[in-house]
């Protein structure tokens, strides 16, 4: 079976994630997308992130019911700062009767060089980018274990979630419904 591996903060899940996933698996992209909730990117800043647990429950939640979606606490048990390369090889070791693909946006297609042993990364793994906007990327510059997915681009973002939450806003529908309930007291 042909995973996808959408690693992220998920600080938290919305519904371009979801969005996005489903799209890549009802396409023929991949055949299951694993969400692998990232207990730290070490290229942004700790900042605003939520328990690690609390993410981990909010992805489980909003992803309950389509039985193409796992939620993965997966890099939580590795050695931190966990780094993308190092989670792959172990996923392929402790699941080695699937395949894996990662999925990143063109926004970190265009930081892939600052990735840890990123051309390690690349060599040894299937590779998914989705479009961001203001990152384009041309086809034919990408090497052959890399595709550019054309999805659908809803340009919502965590950050964006968080601070509409500070403000008091009321963004019911940037949000998987079971969720909300534990975003009131955040």
């Amino acid at each position: 079976m042909n995973i996808g591996i959408f690693g992220g903060s998920f600080n938290p899940i919305h519904i371009g994630h979801l969005a996005l996933a489903n799209y890549l698996c009802e396409y023929g992209e991949v055949d299951e997308v694993w969400f692998l909730v990232s207990p730290h990117n070490p290229l942004k800043e700790r900042g605003d992130l939520w328990p690690d647990d609390l993410r981990f429950q909010l992805v489980q939640e909003a992803i309950e019911g389509y039985e193409k979606f796992r939620a993965s606490d997966f890099e939580f048990h590795l050695p931190r700062p966990s780094y993308m390369v190092n989670t792959l090889r172990a996923l392929r070791e402790n699941y080695p009767e699937h395949e894996f693909t990662l999925i990143i946006g063109s926004d970190n297609w265009d930081l892939f060089p600052r990735w840890y042993k990123y051309e390690e990364l690349l060599a040894e793994n299937q590779l998914i980018i989705y479009p961001r906007p203001n990152y384009p990327i041309r086809k034919d510059s990408l090497p052959p274990n890399v595709r550019l997915v054309e999805t659908p681009q809803l340009e919502i973002s965590s950050t964006f979630i968080r601070q509409a939450l500070k403000e008091g806003k009321d963004i019911r529908f940037f949000l998987p419904h079971k969720i909300i309930k534990h975003l009131k007291n955040i």
